[in-house]
């Protein structure tokens, strides 16, 4: 598959030489022997399913402990019915995002092929993975590549703690991937980027416990935030893959939700045309529209440090997403992704700014008549709160100068603290006139 920024490859199984499951509802039975690390592990228990490594070879540290939650207090923000919106919290990874279910991936073929030093580019989430990975399992040195001052802290603390070099570069993100990709392929050095196709495939396994959390039932939608479109083009091809083994009758429609201010991907496929075309996309106008993003300098600026990307680095593989699966593309405001992370905390899942980019994405389509209020709807939240707890204080802080990245944010459910003098009286002045009380 070629890809604007070369070529990318694209894991395809011989599904004859592999014994598949009847039904996915068999995966249950690894339920009752999870004190086999491989079944304990939420991508790996579906490990019929990426085929691609002998189990010996297999590097878990306990990923995937995830699953999908109702939540009725968002469906309700959202203009859905009851009983159908629901939430697949990926902050309850190792590292606190939904990268690991890649990086087992990645580092599990990094393995099988004798690497010694593993690197990534990364807005935060894929270093600290990365690093956990290295870290736990002792088998790799890491190297991360950041942005100058494009990372948010809680995800650079990660990388430090857990002992991988962290190279600061001056630039962003795409800068910074630009530069590991050429370091990697001259110094032999294991990619994990998503540009590398295992990630990915473990990336698959949080489709699979969408699934489960339904009751091996495909929703109507799944909604995901963009950035770099790894999860998107990975949900893609696991549907695929099932609609192909006959594991599901049906294919899910797919949002892809970005931010406005790195909005390549909407720009693209609404604006000028672009689509998948059968596997051939029309790579000129991709390598026109980033000519001219060169040319002004275009950079991505989101309070979402996690989405903050202008060359998605998976776009093609998106394309084929969005094709398979009925799939739409919008954009959200940094005010909207931050009111709809509010609510997602307000009603007990504290996430990432970009998880809020789902929430806030499904209300969006839903207002537009897309989505309807009957639908079952699954929103992907890619990491937990603590990722960045600076953007979460300064939204229910009303600090309007940390939060004005692309204009403007009005915090509509900020919950700022009460300052109150060391006094009882004055203390229980507070607490008898709490609007909640």
């Amino acid at each position: 598959m070629n890809g604007p920024e070369g070529d990318l490859i694209d894991i395809r199984y011989d599904w004859n030489k592999v014994e598949i499951p009847s039904s996915l509802k068999e995966f249950e039975k690894r339920w009752a022997t999870r004190n086999n690390p491989l079944d304990y592990s939420g991508v790996w228990r579906f490990r019929e399913l990426l085929p691609f490594a002998p189990e010996d070879q297999i590097v878990t540290i306990g990923e995937g402990q995830t699953r999908l939650q109702q939540n009725d207090g968002v469906a309700k923000y959202a203009g859905i019915n009851p009983g159908n919106l629901f939430l697949q919290y990926e902050g309850m990874n190792p590292s606190g995002s939904f990268k690991d279910n890649g990086m087992t991936a990645a580092s599990t073929h990094a393995k099988m092929v004798g690497a010694k030093v593993t690197a990534c580019a990364s807005t935060g989430n894929t270093s600290a993975s990365l690093a956990i990975y290295g870290g736990t399992t002792g088998l790799f040195n890491v190297v991360v590549f950041v942005g100058s001052g494009k990372i948010a802290y809680g995800k650079l603390s990660q990388a430090l703690d857990y002992g991988a070099a962290t190279l600061q570069i001056e630039g962003d993100f795409d800068d910074a991937l630009m530069q590991v990709r050429r370091v990697c392929d001259e110094a032999g050095i294991y990619l994990c980027n998503s540009v590398n196709p295992f990630r990915l495939e473990g990336q698959k396994s949080i489709m699979y416990r969408v699934l489960e959390g339904l009751n091996w039932e495909v929703p109507d939608w799944i909604v995901v935030p963009g950035g770099n479109l790894g999860n998107s083009s990975a949900f893609g091809k696991a549907f695929i893959e099932l609609k192909e083994l006959g594991l599901i009758d049906r294919m899910p429609r797919l949002a892809i939700i970005n931010a406005s201010g790195a909005s390549t991907l909407s720009k693209l496929y609404n604006e000028h045309g672009l689509s998948w075309n059968d596997g051939e996309p029309d790579l000129k106008l991709v390598a026109d529209y980033f000519q001219k993003m060169d040319e002004e300098d275009g950079r991505a600026c989101t309070i979402a440090s996690a989405i903050e990307i202008n060359r998605p680095v998976n776009l093609l593989k998106s394309l084929r997403t969005l094709d398979a699966c009925d799939g739409v593309v919008r954009d959200v405001s940094d005010e909207l992704i931050l009111d709809a992370k509010a609510q997602v905390g307000r009603f007990g899942f504290g996430c990432e700014p970009a998880s809020g980019a789902s929430v806030a994405g499904a209300k969006l389509l839903r207002e537009q008549g897309i989505i309807a209020p009957s639908d079952r709807v699954a929103c992907i939240l890619t990491g937990h709160q603590l990722k960045d707890p600076n953007a979460t204080v300064a939204y229910h802080s009303g600090n309007h100068q940390a939060l004005d990245r692309t204009g403007p944010v009005e915090p509509h459910f900020g919950n700022a603290p009460i300052s109150v003098a060391n006094d009882f009286s004055a203390i229980m002045d507070v607490i008898n006139n709490l609007p909640s009380l």
